[in-house]
C-alpha cells in the first residue's frame, strides 16, 4: 500500500495539500487565541474598551450614589423667633395605568375612580366632580395630576390622603419655605421659591427681601454619599467610597420684634379696609441704634401662599418716592436753628405770603393772624416755613437737606430704590421745599433723618439685619452692629426741635393731640401733602392727599421713632386722616414704651415650653411659672402658645394657650389691644378695634361659640 502512495504522485501531491491546510489552520487558530488572549490582557491592565472605561462602568452599575439636601438658613426676628423657615411641599399625582404594578405584581394604579375621586375631595380643595373628571382623561395618560388642589400640599394633608388606602396615589416632594405667620413683614423678609439646578435637583433661590439680599449665607451646599452594593442590593464595605458633609446655609436674626411687629400688621389692616387708601407704609424704629423693629405696607402679601403678591410687587418703603408734605417741617426748623437763623418768638402774618407774584397759601387760607414762628410750627404754617427758608436761603437749606441726606440711598440692601428728587431751581420752588412740596423723598430716608433729630443730632443707618449665625454652632459668622452715617445738627438743636414737635400734640392750638398717649410724653408732626396727578400738577378732590405722621418717644429721652404715611385714603364719615393714623400710632408706640418700661425687669418670669403637653400639664406648668395665661378651646392638648419658651416676661403679661378643641369667646374686659389682637389673630377670628387704651366693650358676649360668629368689634379707652 505503501509502494502505491509513493507511486501515485496525485496522491502524494493531495496529501501534502492537506499538510499546509492543516498548518494554515493550525496557525490561524492560534494567532486567534493570540489575539483573543492580548485582547483580554490588555483589558485586564488598561480596563478600556472602545473608549470605554470598564473599571467606571462596573463602578456605576454597583455604586448608588445619594445627594444630601442642605437646609436653607432659617430667617429670625430679634428674639429668636422664627419668621422663614424651610418645610417640605408635595404635589399629588395619581397613576392610571396598568401595567405599573409591585415587584409582588399587585396593583400601583387606581383600581377604583370614584373610591380614589372621593378620598381627594374629602382632603382637597377639590370637589368630587372634578376629581372624578381629572382621574378619566380622554387619552392614556400614565398618570394625571390636579391642578392648583393638588399642589403644594403639606406634610399633614399628605398623611391625611395615605390614611384613605387608596391605590394608585403618589406624592413628588420639593422644598419649600414658609412663612408662619402670614402677612408679617412680607415684603422686608421676602420670599423663596424652588428653581432647578444643573444637577436636576430643586434648590430654594431668594426673590425679594431679605431672602434675596442675603441669599448666598442663607444657600447651603449639597452633601452627597457613595455606596457600592452587589447585585442582591447588599451594601460591600468600601474604604474608598466619596462622601461630602452637608453645609447647611448660615441664619439671620433680623431686628424686627415679633410682637410689636405683629401689633403693626393688626392695626395696619384694620384702618386699611377702613379707609382703603392705594398705599400705606409705617416703620417703628429704635432711636438709639437705628434697628427696624417693625415695618410693613399696604397692600401686602402672604409670603407663603403669594395671596397678594399680584396686587403689590414693590417695596413702597424704598421704591415708592412721594412729596413728604408738612412732616418735612421738622427738618427745615432743625436747619433754621441750626444755622443760626431761627427766633421762634419773632412774629409774621401768616394766611399768604407772596414770592415772585406767587403765593404759598396756609392750609388755613384766612391764616391765624400776626402769630409767632413757634406758633406757627405748631399749626403746621406754610408760610411760617418759607419765610424760614428765605431767611436761612437757599444755598444754607439746600446744603441741610444734602446733610439729612434726602437723595442718597437708604443703603438697607433692598433693590429698586428711589433715591428722591427736588425742584430747587426758581425762589417759590425753594420755599415750596421749605413745607414739603416740589421735593421727593422715600419713607427710609425719612426715618434716617428722623434718626437725627431723637439721638442728640447723630444720625443713624436703618438697620433690618443684626448679625449672621453658624446653625449648627452657633458661632458667629457676620455681625452688623449700628452704624452712625451723619451728624447734620447738634445735640442742642435736636433737643429744641422734639421741644417744638411736643408742641404739636398738647399746645391748645396744636393740630397733634390725637397722639397723646397717657403716661407717656410724646413729640410728634402731622403731614399733608397733595399728590401729583402724574403729569406737570396736582390731582384734585378729596381723596388727592397724602397724609401723615412722625413721632418720637418718650420726648424727654427718646427711645422710639414711628412714621406713618397713608395715601389717597377715601376717608369714612366721621374720621379724620389724623384719628385713623392715631389708631395705628398709639396702640403700637403703647406697646414699644410698655416694652421699654419693662425691659430687664428682675422681677420677670421665665415662660415654660408647653406645646404638645396635655392641657392640665401646661396649666401645671403656668402656674408653678406664675405666668398669667388663658387657654382658647377645650381640648386636651396645647398645639399653640402666644409667646414663645424661655422669653422672659412681667408677672402681668397675658400668654395665651389654644388647644385642639372647640373655642368659645373670651371676656376681654380689661385686655389690652395687644392681647386681643393676638387672641383673635390665634382663634382665628376678624376683629375691628376701636379706640386706644383697654377693653371695655365687646359686640359678642363672652362665652359665645367662636365657629357660629360674625365679625367681632372690641372697644378701647
Amino acid at each position: 500500500m505503501s509502494n502505491k502512495l509513493n507511486s501515485n504522485p496525485k496522491l502524494k501531491k493531495r496529501q501534502k495539500n492537506r499538510s499546509h491546510v492543516g498548518q494554515l489552520l493550525l496557525l490561524l487558530c492560534m494567532g486567534v487565541f493570540l489575539c483573543i488572549g492580548l485582547r483580554f490582557s490588555y483589558i485586564s491592565v488598561f480596563k478600556h474598551v472602545q473608549g470605554v472605561n470598564l473599571s467606571q462602568l462596573a463602578h456605576n452599575l454597583y455604586t448608588q450614589n445619594k445627594v444630601i439636601p442642605s437646609k436653607r438658613g432659617t430667617i429670625y426676628d430679634a428674639n429668636g423667633q422664627p419668621l422663614a423657615e424651610d418645610t417640605s411641599k408635595y404635589t399629588l399625582y395619581a397613576v392610571l395605568n396598568k401595567n405599573y404594578l409591585d415587584i409582588n405584581h399587585k396593583p400601583m394604579y387606581v383600581t377604583n375612580k370614584k373610591k380614589v375621586a372621593r378620598a381627594i375631595s374629602d382632603v382637597l380643595p377639590i370637589s368630587y366632580k372634578q376629581a372624578l373628571k381629572n382621574l378619566s382623561p380622554k387619552n392614556n395618560a400614565f398618570q394625571v395630576e390636579f391642578g392648583s388642589a393638588g399642589s403644594n400640599i403639606s406634610l399633614i394633608t399628605r398623611k391625611k390622603l395615605e390614611n384613605k388606602h387608596v391605590s394608585g396615589l403618589g406624592f413628588t416632594q420639593q422644598p419649600s419655605r414658609i412663612y408662619p405667620n402670614g402677612e408679617f413683614a412680607s415684603h422686608i423678609i421676602g420670599y423663596a421659591s424652588p428653581l432647578n439646578t444643573k444637577n436636576g435637583s430643586s434648590q430654594l433661590v431668594g426673590q425679594m427681601g431679605i431672602e434675596q439680599i442675603y441669599n448666598k449665607l442663607l444657600t447651603g451646599t449639597d452633601g452627597y454619599s457613595e455606596e457600592q452594593k452587589d447585585s442582591t442590593g447588599v451594601e460591600i464595605p468600601n474604604k474608598n467610597n466619596k462622601s461630602k458633609k452637608v453645609k447647611n446655609g448660615d441664619d439671620v436674626y433680623t431686628t424686627l420684634d415679633y410682637r410689636l411687629q405683629s401689633l403693626l400688621e393688626t392695626e395696619m389692616t384694620n384702618v386699611y379696609n377702613q379707609a382703603h387708601p392705594s398705599t400705606m407704609n409705617a416703620v417703628l424704629a429704635n432711636a438709639k441704634t437705628g434697628d427696624i423693629l417693625a415695618a410693613t405696607q399696604r397692600p401686602t402679601f402672604n409670603a407663603t401662599t403669594k395671596q397678594g403678591l399680584d396686587k403689590i410687587w414693590r417695596n413702597t418703603l424704598v421704591q415708592d418716592s412721594y412729596e413728604p408734605g408738612s412732616t418735612m417741617k421738622i427738618f427745615t426748623v432743625a436747619s433754621s436753628i441750626n444755622s443760626g437763623h431761627y427766633n421762634g418768638n419773632a412774629t409774621y402774618t401768616s394766611g399768604q405770603y407772596f414770592i415772585d407774584g406767587r403765593v404759598v397759601p396756609d392750609w388755613n387760607p384766612a391764616g391765624w393772624g400776626t402769630i409767632s414762628y413757634n406758633k406757627g410750627f405748631a399749626l403746621s404754617s406754610n408760610v411760617a416755613m418759607a419765610h424760614l427758608e428765605q431767611n436761612m436761603g437757599p444755598k444754607t437749606w439746600r446744603q441741610y437737606m444734602n446733610r439729612f441726606q434726602f437723595f442718597k440711598p437708604s443703603n438697607t440692601g433692598f433693590s429698586g430704590e428711589e433715591n428722591g428728587s427736588v425742584q430747587f431751581q426758581y425762589p417759590i420752588e425753594q420755599a415750596n421745599t421749605a413745607f414739603g412740596q416740589g421735593i421727593q423723598v422715600n419713607a427710609l430716608q425719612m426715618v434716617r433723618a428722623l434718626t437725627s433729630i431723637a439721638n442728640d443730632g447723630k444720625m443713624l443707618q436703618p438697620r433690618f439685619v443684626s448679625k449672621i449665625v453658624n446653625p449648627k454652632n452657633k458661632k458667629l459668622i457676620q455681625e452688623l452692629p449700628p452704624k452712625i452715617v451723619g451728624n447734620p445738627i447738634t445735640s442742642e438743636t435736636s433737643k429744641k426741635v422734639i421741644k417744638h414737635m411736643e408742641d404739636v400734640v398738647y399746645q391748645p392750638y396744636g393740630i397733634g393731640a390725637d397722639y397723646k398717649i397717657p403716661g407717656y410724653k410724646i413729640a410728634a408732626k402731622t403731614g399733608t401733602a397733595q399728590v401729583s396727578d402724574g403729569k406737570s400738577g396736582y390731582a384734585s378732590g378729596d381723596d388727592s392727599y397724602l397724609y401723615s405722621v412722625a413721632g418720637i418717644a418718650p420726648a424727654n429721652n427718646p427711645k422710639y421713632i414711628l412714621y406713618l404715611t397713608m395715601k389717597q385714603p377715601k376717608l369714612p364719615a366721621g374720621k379724620t386722616a389724623s384719628q385713623l393714623m392715631a389708631q395705628i400710632f398709639n396702640p403700637v408706640m403703647r406697646l414699644a414704651l410698655e416694652e421699654n418700661v419693662n425691659a430687664n425687669n428682675s422681677n420677670d418670669v421665665e415662660v415654660p415650653k408647653i406645646v404638645n403637653d396635655s392641657i392640665d400639664d401646661a396649666k401645671n406648668k403656668m402656674k408653678k411659672s406664675k405666668v398669667k395665661y388663658i387657654v382658647i378651646g377645650n381640648g386636651n392638648k396645647v398645639m399653640d402658645q402666644s409667646i414663645d419658651p424661655y422669653e422672659k416676661v412681667t408677672k402681668d403679661r397675658l400668654v395665651i394657650l389654644q388647644t385642639d378643641g372647640d373655642k368659645k369667646l373670651a371676656n376681654f374686659k380689661g385686655w389690652s389691644r395687644y392681647d386681643v389682637a393676638t387672641y383673635c389673630r390665634m382663634a382665628g377670628i376678624s376683629v375691628d378695634l376701636q379706640g386706644d387704651g383697654y377693653a371695655y366693650q365687646q359686640s359678642i358676649l363672652p362665652n359665645s361659640p367662636i365657629y357660629d360668629m360674625s365679625k367681632l368689634s372690641v372697644k378701647f379707652k
